[in-house]
């Protein structure tokens, strides 16, 4: 049984790894937020001691790594072997940084970290630490992906292939308020909705070879990839008005669609497990790290600070729908 804490316990996905934790058979410790809306980690853990501030949650992870708190009825026993991390995008470095240095393996939602040379950075502290590094990478482990992954190694060698991805879903006025809506903190749509996308492609594709940007906007990006083995064009968006009209009709507010060679590749089901997965995957050894994660940091860090070429060259078709104005009138 492994020890686990969790930072941002409040967050959207922290259920999942909350999940995950209890069903590879280990604990959950501790955990931290500044919001206290946090009920759910009764489900799984309920005598998970937790904090509202960080040092106060800083203190007891110390005592623990000293082996103060020695505990053996259910709840914890010695130190902390992992860290769960579901904080804001730009706390992801830092809090990274303190798992490393409080002894323990760093388990980090996506993205990993903003900026590829923060990568650099948490390569030499591993070495420093002996501990590592994880990212969620969980596209990697849909099944989906795993037999397209092969069908692409056993197809020709010299085949690249036509792309279009499409992922619109719906986000309401909350998102400019949150630090979603901050592009300094989340890194903009492309980073915070689709950097699992990016890893994706190049996992199964290869190499960037070319990124350029076609429409980029405070609710979308459109571009275009070529990578080793596709041809890839893109848009990614969180305004319900730019949904297929089959979507909006049916009542949906997600639209997500892979098309390869006219071919439509179906990933949409199978996400339930698949965090649970990735906790097998690290506590067998077989996690993704500092290296995996790493390309598609920089794929998302170029597109976020590309100047877009506007409706030019391989444009993904959605990239003609017209851009609206910020809900709060800002600019960007």
């Amino acid at each position: 049984m492994k020890n686990f804490a969790l930072i941002g316990a409040a967050g959207y996905v922290a259920p999942r790894h909350m999940k995950a934790i209890k069903d590879t058979g280990n604990v959950l410790c501790a955990a931290y937020d500044v919001f206290d809306s946090v009920g759910i980690v009764d489900s799984y853990f309920p005598k998970c001691s937790f904090f509202t501030q960080y040092e106060l949650f800083e203190r007891h992870v110390t005592k623990m790594e000293n082996q103060v708190i020695k505990r053996e009825d259910g709840r914890c026993s010695g130190k902390l072997d992992y860290v769960a991390i579901c904080t804001p995008n730009y706390l992801h470095d830092a809090h990274i940084r303190f798992s490393l240095r409080a002894g323990a393996h760093a388990i980090s939602e996506k993205p990993l970290v903003l900026n590829p040379k923060s990568i650099d950075a948490l390569e030499i502290l591993e070495k420093e630490t002996g501990k590592k590094v994880y990212n969620i990478l969980q596209l990697r482990l849909h099944s989906a992906i795993i037999d397209l992954k092969k069908r692409i190694e056993q197809g020709p060698a010299n085949k690249v292939y036509d792309i279009d991805l499409t992922y619109i879903t719906s986000r309401g006025h909350w998102y400019y308020t949150s630090w979603k809506g901050d592009i300094r903190k989340s890194g903009g749509v492309a980073t915070n909705i689709g950097v699992h996308f990016y890893d994706m492609l190049a996992w199964v594709f290869g190499s960037v070879k070319q990124n350029i940007v076609h429409v980029s906007t405070h609710d979308r990006v459109a571009g275009y990839l070529e990578l080793d083995k596709a041809r890839v064009r893109y848009f990614l968006s969180i305004n319900s008005d730019t949904l297929p009209n089959e979507a909006k009709k049916a009542g949906k507010r997600t639209f997500r669609s892979l098309s390869i060679e006219g071919e439509e590749i179906e990933f949409s089901d199978g996400f339930t497990d698949l965090h649970t997965d990735s906790y097998k995957h690290i506590l067998s050894g077989e996690g993704f790290g500092l290296d995996q994660a790493k390309k598609s940091i920089e794929i998302v860090h170029t597109i976020r600070n590309a100047k877009p070429i506007g409706l030019k060259g391989e444009y993904h078709p959605y990239a003609v729908k017209e851009s609206s104005q910020h809900p709060f009138g800002w600019n960007f």
